[in-house]
């Protein structure tokens, strides 16, 4: 029975909401772990709209909400709780009456808290995914509501919508901000330059977006390309590869934390055969 294992390799986790949880899978398999969040998430400065669009959606406003990821669903409701609780009742009822389509697990998932189920599952987690499963719906005339990935207007998404003469409705619950400041960032690149690091493992294109953004230039480039680099799925796969550098491990199948610490384990780790172990 072969173990695989991460003794002695140093990974770097850009991560920021769930940090802790993904270095502990990390450090549970041996990982010496930099923990250096690179973006953040805050509520949308413009809770006014955020609420108008919930009162919308309640009041039977749309016939169609593609959730984008499940952050963007916890966004509108926590807006709700903060500023008009008793609009969530009828929120939830508003999206059980709607189609939803969801882009992935994540946003499936927050349906599911509140006893709902997706109408339309993409079987892949990116715009395309969402394209793919919506084409062959009817769509003209049809109200859309779309949830955006942090002010990313989507313009792929929207475009293919309008093309199909469905009227649009976005909606922004949250945005994105620098985590670690500029020089705990060129600190890690540094030590990714210098060999110090054996992996950085991505779960946001946000994340690459911004590394790739550091300067000086050259020094970033030393970075990712002494590093190996690993991709929680593939948009932040393709977001790596549009940057110029190498994916070196990503789960295949499931995109998620724990399938990318597998992955990672395959490309680093030392194997051990238990059964051999002790003869060594």
């Amino acid at each position: 029975m072969i173990d695989w294992n991460l003794q002695g390799k140093t990974i770097a986790v850009p991560e920021m909401r769930e940090l802790e949880v993904f270095s502990a899978l990390l450090e549970r398999r041996g990982a010496r772990v930099l923990r250096c969040p690179l973006v953040t998430i805050y509520d949308s400065p413009h809770s006014a709209q955020v609420l108008a669009f919930a009162v919308n959606l309640a009041e039977g406003g749309f016939d169609d909400f593609v959730l984008i990821t499940g952050e963007g669903l916890t966004r509108i409701l926590s807006c709700i709780d903060k500023y008009e609780p008793a609009l969530r009742p009828r929120f939830i009822a508003g999206l059980g009456k709607l189609r939803t389509i969801t882009r992935g697990p994540k946003p499936a998932r927050a349906l599911r808290v509140l006893g709902l189920k997706p109408g339309i599952e993409a079987t892949e987690p990116t715009t395309d995914g969402v394209i793919r499963a919506m084409s062959t719906q009817p769509l003209e005339g049809r109200r859309v509501a779309v949830q955006l990935y942090g002010n990313d207007p989507n313009l792929t998404l929207t475009r293919f919508l309008r093309d199909r003469l469905a009227h649009i409705t976005t909606v922004a619950p949250y945005v994105y901000g620098n985590a670690a400041d500029d020089v705990t960032v060129h600190a890690l690149l540094e030590r990714m330059a210098g060999g110090e690091v054996d992996a950085i493992a991505f779960t946001s294109k946000l994340q690459i977006e911004r590394l790739v953004t550091q300067h000086p230039a050259p020094l970033v480039r030393r970075a990712l390309t002494r590093t190996k680099i690993a991709a929680v799925g593939p948009i932040v796969a393709e977001a790596i590869r549009a940057a110029g550098f190498e994916v070196a491990s990503s789960p295949e199948h499931s995109w998620f934390m724990k399938p990318l610490v597998v992955a990672l384990s395959e490309q680093l780790g030392a194997k051990k055969d238990k059964d051999l172990s002790g003869l060594t």
